[in-house]
């Protein structure tokens, strides 16, 4: 049994870095919309089944109506999330466990099938920021220990290299984006993309918006 795993904090709280720009209920929409993208690529990978974490009764209903398994997420924070994941993969006898944050909208099941395929018992994906990981592949799941949070990629290097394990890097821009701040929005506008996050952004005006939040001085993340 091979699984990927999304954890989804609770809407209430999710992309809280956007508060300046984006209201409650827009976070929302815009959390849902990239899990669905999200859900295309992973619910699209044969042989994977995909599990959904969260504390957030909307976002299970939506896994488990696409035909995600759906967790009720016991205590945050995301590594906590996590760990529950582990546990529960432990149980029942999960050979393979991948964790893929879910607010990265542009990873496609091109992309993610590489991911899956890439050889060794750790693959991971650094965010653009080489600090945070954005996917992590392990096989078993308990070849290392996860280390989600502030710079959890130099965490999972450094807990592969003294487990003496291999650590395959994937260079994939659809996994090295995701969306933390204004920047990001905005570089998702310029993307021609099709999918749910890019019609949510359309709907709110988020281009125009984010070009005032960002002002002149701000860089793009990725540009």
């Amino acid at each position: 049994m091979r699984v990927i795993a999304l954890p989804v904090k609770s809407l209430d709280e999710s992309k809280g870095r956007l508060a300046p720009l984006l209201s409650p209920l827009e976070r929302a929409a815009l959390t849902l919309a990239m899990l669905e993208d999200v859900l295309d690529a992973t619910l699209a990978m044969p042989g994977w089944d995909t599990w959904v974490i969260s504390p957030d009764e909307a976002v299970l209903e939506i896994s488990a109506r696409r035909g995600a398994a759906s967790i009720v997420e016991e205590r945050p924070p995301l590594a906590n999330a996590i760990h529950q994941v582990e546990v529960d993969a432990a149980e029942q006898g999960v050979d393979a466990l991948a964790v893929l944050l879910p607010d990265t909208p542009l990873v496609t099941p091109v992309a993610l099938t590489r991911a899956l395929h890439t050889l060794g018992p750790v693959v991971l994906a650094p965010a653009a920021d080489d600090a945070g990981t954005n996917f992590l592949l392990r096989r078993p799941p308990s070849a290392i220990a996860s280390g989600f949070g502030p710079d959890s990629y130099r965490r999972h290097l450094e807990a592969a290299a003294e487990a003496d394990l291999p650590a395959a890097v994937l260079g994939a821009p659809e996994l090295a984006f995701d969306v933390d701040d204004p920047s990001d929005i905005l570089a998702l506008a310029e993307m021609p993309r099709p999918g749910r996050t890019a019609q949510v952004i359309e709907d709110l005006h988020l281009r125009q918006r984010a070009t005032g939040a960002t002002g002149s001085s701000f860089v793009v993340r990725g540009s």
